[in-house]
């Protein structure tokens, strides 16, 4: 295994390459004038957002309008466009702390999001100078409100699958839509839409769609489960002339736009999910520290204790997990701008396209958990609609199926790495073998009583695990692995577990180095969760084995797994009583 340090982690490259807490970004990393736009987003959402947000989800008086216009006079819609297009340029890593900070927001985070990045960033990369003068300025303030419409309604997941059609007309002057697009966040209101059809019935193309364009019509506004205040609207194309200097991009390459814009949707959802946890996990600590039962605040019950924990566990490794992706983007973003690459930040997200995969189903999975048991905590007044928390259980519910669903964004994980494995261009194979060599030698029994070593081994047989099954599993089933999406999925489990357990390390031992004040509680937190990914990751992982192995190949997959699964005894239920106790005393999520 290659056990190189490099300050810049090839995408993917995590799974092959250990990385030192020196290098390893994390939020304890933020600057002072990122710590002040993020109290800026905070005082936003307190002061415009919450006490209006039952208005909000009635959709009453435009209030969506107003707040985006708004927030874009703080200079948040633009934050991270270029200052040439009237963006305040900021960084990749500040940009995300933005997507976070107002990701608490429920449907006003959405249609932000949906503005400021799927809505806008197709003409920011893909769009021609012109194109780019005449839109990104309006965007950046929110003169202009931006949208954009992929989904059919029989293409959801195969995106390439749409239907709608686009025709030059007779004068060449104009493409002739003709189709419908469903569930199109901020239709209500969106002034400028990106728009996918395909030219002469297969040429997948984008095109930049103005609202008042004759042709182009909006159906009745949805009912959806959450997000209520979101505008959500099917869009219906009848003989819409779009002028022909509207294509957004090559001609026949719209599906480029759509899947690199993902990669930077996918971070950022998480991003947004990450601020929801943190703002779920104050209310539901708040409630717990004031409801009484049996003449008792159930925070002090062991029950709520070990749910206010995981809570605040899952959402640590997340933070963790999301910001030493964004640094690893926003360098390579630096060095592909210094090296004269046209587009940099489209070029490392792409490079880091694995980890936003998971980044993407890590966020929205630990948001699920925490509002659901947030919801628990509260009890009968969690079902009520009285009580926020009840909102943002209905609100977190989209995150699992908006950006690609995670059972698509799981099988992609797995499929961009066999890919590149395949081009050569992460080498994944060679350790997946030397690995299945080792499993014929004597384990090795030796210990070391270095700080963390404990935990960091564990890592490292966490990798072994996945590179035993992969490997094992590729070579089985050579071209028919991509059909057995329940192995695919176990193995991006493996993944997405062992990544964020080696992102709560890295970061706890960061803290600790630094003599952080915070270091013991972060420990215990890396600790409680590497224990309990052991135990995931074995559990995915003989389901994995037990799809496609048998006999003495499996006998011996079944012995290496339990051999880079076993970890140290751990007291998991003194740390989270540990952790709640910093919890209750600061009364508030810390981290």
């Amino acid at each position: 295994m290659d056990t190189t340090t490099k300050n810049i982690m090839q995408g993917g490259g995590f799974l092959i390459q250990a990385s030192e807490p020196a290098d390893t970004f994390t939020p304890e990393d933020f600057t002072e004038e990122q710590r002040l736009i993020e109290q800026t987003c905070t005082e936003f959402l307190d002061k415009e957002v919450f006490p209006k947000i039952i208005d909000i989800d009635a959709q009453k008086d435009n209030i969506m309008v107003t707040l985006l216009d708004k927030a874009g006079e703080l200079g948040l819609l633009g934050a991270a466009f270029p200052e040439q297009y009237g963006g305040l340029g900021e960084d990749f890593v500040t940009a995300t702390l933005i997507n976070e900070s107002l990701g608490s927001g429920h449907s006003f985070a959405v249609a932000m999001a949906a503005h400021n990045g799927i809505g806008s960033l197709p003409i920011l990369y893909f769009g021609t100078e012109e194109q780019k003068q005449k839109y990104m300025p309006k965007l950046a303030t929110g003169e202009m409100k931006g949208a954009y419409a992929l989904t059919e309604p029989n293409s959801g997941s195969d995106a390439l699958g749409a239907r709608t059609t686009a025709t030059l007309s007779e004068d060449g002057k104009f493409y002739i839509l003709n189709g419908q697009k469903i569930w199109i966040t901020n239709a209500g209101f969106a002034d400028v839409f990106t728009v996918f059809a395909k030219i002469d019935g297969d040429k997948f193309t984008g095109f930049i769609v103005e609202r008042n364009t004759p042709g182009f019509s909006f159906g009745e506004e949805e009912h959806k489960m959450g997000i209520k205040g979101s505008s959500t609207r099917q869009l219906f194309f009848e003989n819409c002339k779009v002028p022909v200097e509207n294509v957004l991009g090559e001609i026949g390459k719209g599906h480029i736009i759509a899947f690199n814009i993902l990669n930077i949707g996918r971070l950022k959802l998480c991003a947004a999910a990450l601020g929801g946890c943190k703002r779920a996990m104050n209310t539901s600590l708040k409630y717990a520290m004031t409801r009484e039962q049996f003449k008792t605040p159930i925070v002090q019950f062991g029950a709520m204790q070990h749910k206010l924990a995981e809570m605040a566990i899952r959402t640590f490794a997340t933070d963790a997990a999301l910001y030493r992706t964004a640094k690893w983007i926003a360098d390579k973003e630096h060095e592909l701008e210094t090296a004269g690459k046209a587009d940099p930040l489209l070029g490392a997200a792409e490079e880091y396209a694995i980890e936003c995969a998971m980044l993407k189903v890590i966020g929205s999975e630990a948001l699920n958990y925490v509002a659901d048991e947030g919801v628990q905590i509260h009890g009968g007044n969690g079902f009520s609609d009285e009580y926020n928390i009840s909102r943002t259980y209905r609100d977190s519910r989209i995150n699992r199926i908006f950006e690609g669903t995670n059972e698509i964004n799981r099988l992609l994980t797995l499929d961009m790495y066999l890919k590149r494995a395949m081009k050569g261009r992460i080498n994944i194979m060679g350790p997946a073998m030397a690995i299945q060599k080792e499993l014929t030698g004597i384990p090795d029994m030796s210990t070391d009583d270095a700080p963390f070593a404990a935990e960091l081994k564990a890592i490292a047989n966490f990798k072994k695990a996945i590179l035993m099954c992969a490997g094992a599993a590729a070579q089985k089933l050579m071209m028919k692995l991509e059909h057995e999406q329940e192995v695919l999925m176990y193995l991006a489990d493996m993944l997405m577990d062992t990544f964020s357990a080696e992102c709560a390390l890295l970061r706890a031992m960061k803290m600790s180095n630094n003599n952080h004040a915070n270091a013991a509680v972060a420990i215990d937190m890396a600790r409680t969760f590497i224990n309990d990914a052991a135990n995931r990751i074995d559990h995915a992982g003989k389901n994995a084995i037990n799809a496609f192995a048998e006999g003495d190949e499996q006998r011996m997959m079944l012995l290496g797994l339990k051999r880079f699964t076993k970890v140290n005894n751990f007291n998991a239920k003194e740390a989270r009583r540990r952790i709640a106790a910093q919890l209750i005393e600061k009364q508030r999520y810390f981290l």
